[in-house]
């Protein structure tokens, strides 16, 4: 996967193939082979009183000896994004058990606490972490796509030595691990019209839902007129979550900075031509340390990577991460 190259029908490595190999797979690619793969839900309840929902895969039911696949979904996402489908697939045709943790209020239902989710939750990674762990023995590989990715790292680097007791190697899938970067790319241009207009759209729907729950919590006013993430995070993200702003927020919730801290194997794979992450923002060999490893292919867009003919399957990622994955295990 480090040497990607989209199909031809949906080649490019500048800015139109960037969007278009970041489009097309989400609206349109194959994600499974046969069935749609079926999940379990569990509600756990977090030690703050809130909950949140884990949907396990379940067809067929795995051993009680399978190795884990833990994925943690990206801004906005959920277990039905196409994205933890593939990996939903790659797990049911290996005979790996499979969760999708939610973040908070990502489940279809606004969770409680005067306070939603993050980039830099690796506080909330670890406890969802360790409550997979106490279930069972067998090895287990996190894997998180974007917004995921980075707060999955961010947990590797706390962790530090302590991250092998529970994991055995972690793989962030385009992931925006320099915050302002990636923050400034999405504000603009055709970024700006699409994709943050997207996220916009049902971030603002559930911010007004926790500010029922909790009248005051943030002005109402402000949050409506954020036109771009930086704006909204400065309003909602950064003092729901004990950040003094968006700088501040994206400043220690990157992953980026504290790479070399990393204590058990890591995957960061990145194409050079995804919409949300500048490629001038990723970081060198030297930058990120002896344990991760980086994989910046030309093409892919933003949680891509399609192959094959029309319309394309998005397995090559999954079996390339999970390969890379038992490799390193």
């Amino acid at each position: 996967m480090h040497d990607y190259r989209a199909p031809r029908w949906l080649a490019g490595s500048g800015f139109a193939g960037g969007n278009l190999q970041t489009i097309w797979p989400a609206l349109f690619a194959r994600r499974y082979d046969g069935a749609a793969p079926a999940l379990r839900r569990e509600r756990w309840a977090t030690p703050d009183g809130d909950f949140i929902d884990v949907d396990f895969g379940a067809d067929p039911p795995p051993g009680a000896e399978a190795p884990w696949l833990v994925l943690f979904h990206g801004l906005e996402g959920s277990s039905a994004s196409h994205y933890a489908q593939a990996f939903a697939h790659w797990a049911r045709s290996h005979g790996w058990a499979f969760a999708v943790p939610h973040f908070r209020g990502c489940s279809g239902e606004m969770n409680l606490a005067p306070r939603a989710y993050h980039s830099g939750d690796f506080e909330e990674i670890g406890w969802m972490l360790g409550r997979l762990r106490a279930r069972s023995a067998a090895p287990l590989v996190a894997v998180g796509v974007s917004l995921g990715g980075n707060a999955l790292l961010r947990w590797a680097e706390e962790a530090g030595e302590g991250a092998a007791r529970v994991a055995r190697c972690v793989a962030a899938i385009s992931s925006p691990i320099d915050l302002a970067a990636g923050g400034r790319a999405i504000g603009l241009g055709f970024n700006r019209l699409v994709y943050t207009r997207m996220f916009l759209r049902t971030m603002r729907q559930k911010a007004l839902t926790k500010l029922a729950q909790h009248p005051g919590l943030f002005d109402r006013d402000a949050m409506l007129g954020a036109r771009d993430l930086y704006a909204f995070d400065n309003i909602f993200t950064a003092p729901l979550h004990g950040f003094r702003d968006t700088d501040d927020y994206w400043a220690r919730a990157s992953a980026k900075p504290q790479l070399g801290r990393i204590r058990i194997p890591a995957l960061v794979v990145n194409a050079l031509n995804d919409p949300f992450v500048p490629a001038a923002s990723l970081p060198t060999a030297a930058q990120a340390g002896p344990r991760v490893t980086l994989w910046q292919p030309a093409q892919g867009g933003h949680a891509g990577f399609p192959a094959g003919p029309p319309p394309g399957h998005l397995a090559s990622m999954p079996e390339a991460a999970m390969r890379w994955a038992r490799t390193e295990s």
